[in-house]
């Protein structure tokens, strides 16, 4: 067994968050499993914890950063893993209207609201509802009317699953049931696939299946323009290696992508990344018009597992979504669901090596 996945073996502690979560409410951690490929996920925050998958030759690796316990995921600012929501990303202004209201929001980055502000769905305590080891975890989460803002309460479900023998999905819904929300639900896992503790992703190999991107300002919010990434350091149509231009990228890469070939029912795929080293290879997919392609620029001498520090670039993050700040720009894709609607977000990821 693979020293990473014994960090949380007995990692179980009771806390309490005010009057989002009941009192006495349990952490706990739950393991899925199947054959050499395992994932470790906790009901703090819906949160990815490690992920950990054999190399070309054999070698296991956890291919996710995060922490050596539970207690630092309460104070986090890295958004190790979580799921987020109600909102995932930025809102402009830490406002927006809907129906003729305007709602204003927690300004918990310089002045605009990120991923949810201030207490995110990344940190309360969801409910499992159901778990099978080497099949699927159901976590449940039942945000209410007025929660960091946003309007309505909403019923949230995320699934973590297995389909066959290297594919893992995660299937996120949500419900209103008395006020239209909007909703954006993201998965905020960090992956250098060459492992953890290997230092940063600039040799990773990636592809981005978008063509377009939506720029931003310089407090990262978007324009609203949609502009083609050919011809520009964005452009990763073709695959290359992450470090291959990045000194024309003033602090690295933060940017929505908008997705080619989203307009069927079926899942489209976003981005495959490759570490020629290890030979792992990641291919996602999905149901969602953008994905957020992230290479940790904020992440500075975070303390992890085994008290490993990473450093900025040890991780790239591909967060699919809708696009930031869509309440703030009727061009975007809406993210507005009313009740009887139900937000559907579907992410796969297919692993192999060789």
């Amino acid at each position: 067994m693979a020293k990473t996945s014994l960090y949380y073996c007995f990692a179980f502690v009771i806390l309490f968050i005010g009057n989002s979560c009941r009192a006495n409410e349990e952490i706990k951690v739950y393991e899925l499993k199947k054959g050499d490929f395992s994932v470790k996920i906790t009901n703090y925050g819906a949160t990815v914890l490690s992920v950990i998958l054999p190399d070309k030759h054999g070698k296991m690796d956890d291919v996710v950063l995060g922490y050596h316990s539970i207690d630092d995921y309460k104070n986090d600012t890295t958004y190790f893993g979580g799921l987020i929501g109600r909102v995932a990303n930025r809102i402009g202004g830490a406002k927006f209207e809907l129906n003729g209201v305007e709602y204003k929001l927690p300004a918990n980055d310089h002045g605009n609201t990120l991923h949810g502000g201030s207490r995110g769905f990344n940190n309360v305590i969801w409910t499992m509802e159901s778990f099978q080891e080497d099949s699927h975890l159901t976590l449940t989460y039942n945000s209410f009317d007025g929660e960091q803002g946003f309007p309505g309460d909403l019923s949230v479900k995320v699934t973590y699953m297995f389909i066959g023998t290297n594919r893992f999905a995660l299937d996120m819904q949500a419900k209103p049931l008395n006020k239209a929300t909007p909703v954006n639900l993201a998965s905020h896992t960090y992956w250098n696939l060459g492992g953890a503790t290997s230092g940063n992703i600039f040799s990773h190999t990636i592809q981005i299946f978008g063509s377009k991107i939506t720029p931003v300002d310089d407090k990262l919010i978007p324009t609203g323009k949609i502009t083609p990434v050919k011809g520009t350091a964005y452009d990763f149509l073709e695959p290359r290696t992450i470090g291959s231009k990045f000194n024309e990228i003033p602090g690295g890469y933060d940017i929505n992508y908008v997705l080619d070939n989203t307009g069927g029912k079926h899942l489209h795929r976003a981005a495959i990344v490759h570490d020629s080293k290890s030979g792992r290879k990641m291919e996602l997919w999905t149901n969602k018009p953008g994905v957020q392609f992230y290479t940790s620029n904020m992440l500075e001498n975070a303390k992890g597992k085994g008290g490993f520090v990473y450093s900025k670039y040890a991780a790239l993050c591909l967060e699919t979504q809708g696009f930031p700040d869509s309440v703030n720009h009727p061009n975007f894709p809406s993210q507005i669901v009313n009740p009887g609607e139900t937000y559907k977000h579907f992410m796969v990821y297919r692993f192999t090596a060789s």
